[in-house]
């Protein structure tokens, strides 16, 4: 990776209320079984993962971010139940809504045709949106601890998305780095 390049990604963030009962989740794995890495970023459904992009050439990707964002409107979004990926993430489950599943695949075209930001691994399986609370440092053990307790505790949230966020890796944790608001084009006739 070059000096002047950076990871970022593109994802959708809940309300702050929501992030915050969220991270106090994520406090909890991190405590009850030493899995903390996903305290590394706000809590969010990734809709483009993570790419190296030049930092002198932001002002291109913020552009064009903010006109992709311009032509779509703000999406609802149901947070419903845990979920995993076994043998080491566990997740709350996100409804996969047409909007949704439109947004995405909108994004990544857009983004690989026009920027050439293209995710190998993604191309060869199907979105699935969920917000991370424990994975990577979350051990096969402590996995099946705490799938027993999550399984079937129940979380439940409906919000509507008004914008895409950009978030940047500053070698340690991601952060957000710009908002981009969703314009109900029928509004502005």
């Amino acid at each position: 990776m070059k000096t002047s390049e950076r990871l970022f990604f593109i994802a959708l963030l809940p309300p702050k209320l929501i992030q915050n009962q969220i991270t106090e989740i994520k406090q909890y794995f991190a405590q009850t079984y030493n899995s903390c890495h996903a305290l590394k970023s706000p809590p969010h459904i990734t809709l483009q993962p993570p790419f190296q992009w030049l930092t002198e050439d932001l002002p291109t990707l913020e552009q064009h971010l903010t006109t992709f964002a311009i032509n779509h409107t703000p999406i609802p979004i149901t947070l419903s139940g845990f979920n995993a990926f076994p043998p080491r993430v566990i997740f709350v489950d996100v409804i996969k809504t047409p909007e949704l599943i439109n947004l995405q695949q909108q994004l990544i075209n857009n983004l690989a045709q026009q920027l050439n930001i293209v995710h190998e691994v993604s191309k060869k399986r199907p979105f699935s949106p969920h917000v991370t609370v424990a994975f990577k440092d979350l051990s096969r053990i402590a996995f099946k601890a705490a799938w027993l307790e999550f399984a079937q505790r129940p979380i439940y949230f409906e919000f509507t998305v008004s914008q895409l966020t950009l978030l940047i890796h500053n070698g340690q944790t991601w952060n957000i780095k710009t908002q981009f608001p969703f314009l109900n084009l029928d509004s502005r006739l």
